[in-house]
């Protein structure tokens, strides 16, 4: 067996949980949640969550326990759309998790006023997943993770069930959802 070293620059392994939430198919997002658990980044480790929902009026949220990977977060990889902003206020919030891949996967997070609960369940195949570094000429960084699919997912504020659920979405010859876990998850820059 041949080892083999990628010459890219590591700029952040960890997870990145996502729900896109939709009323019907192609229809425009009720809920969308970015849910990153860091491991190694030039920000420092630590949780964050980019969350845009009916249940917060629709109105653009950022959760973390380092607000230093928030921003860093925001400068290298999420820096176009609606939560690249570095004027959006930050909440400080306690995160912690439950379940597995086996039956469901939940995020818990906390606030000093609010409980989010993020739930994936009824689980597709696990498949790998990249973009080679350098390929995209508007954005050098390339990432790989290995996706597992959720054809079911909820997320609650307060015990409040956000609208919309998931729905099948092809990702090249694999079929995934709008919802899922991203583990593994490692960005590189060239």
């Amino acid at each position: 067996m041949t080892t083999h070293t990628d010459p890219n620059e590591i700029r952040l392994t960890g997870e990145n949980n996502f729900m896109r939430l939709h009323e019907e198919e192609g229809g425009p997002m009720t809920t969308r949640a970015s849910h990153w658990r860091v491991l190694l980044s030039p920000g420092g480790h630590g949780h964050v969550l980019f969350l845009r929902s009916d249940v917060t009026g629709d109105e653009p949220r950022i959760y973390s326990d380092n607000i230093a990977l928030v921003r860093w977060l925001q400068e290298e990889i999420s820096n176009t759309g609606e939560f690249a902003s570095q004027d959006l206020p930050v909440t400080d919030a306690v995160f912690s998790r439950t379940g597995d891949t086996t039956y469901f996967w939940t995020e818990h997070i906390e606030t000093v006023d609010e409980t989010i609960a993020m739930t994936w369940f009824d689980f597709g195949e696990p498949f790998g997943i990249g973009v080679p570094a350098g390929s995209n000429p508007d954005r050098p960084l390339g990432w790989t993770s290995v996706f597992v699919p959720a054809r079911q997912s909820q997320l609650t504020l307060n015990g409040v069930v956000a609208g919309g659920r998931p729905f099948p979405e092809p990702r090249g010859d694999k079929l995934s959802s709008t919802a899922g876990l991203a583990l593994s998850e490692t960005w590189v820059r060239p």
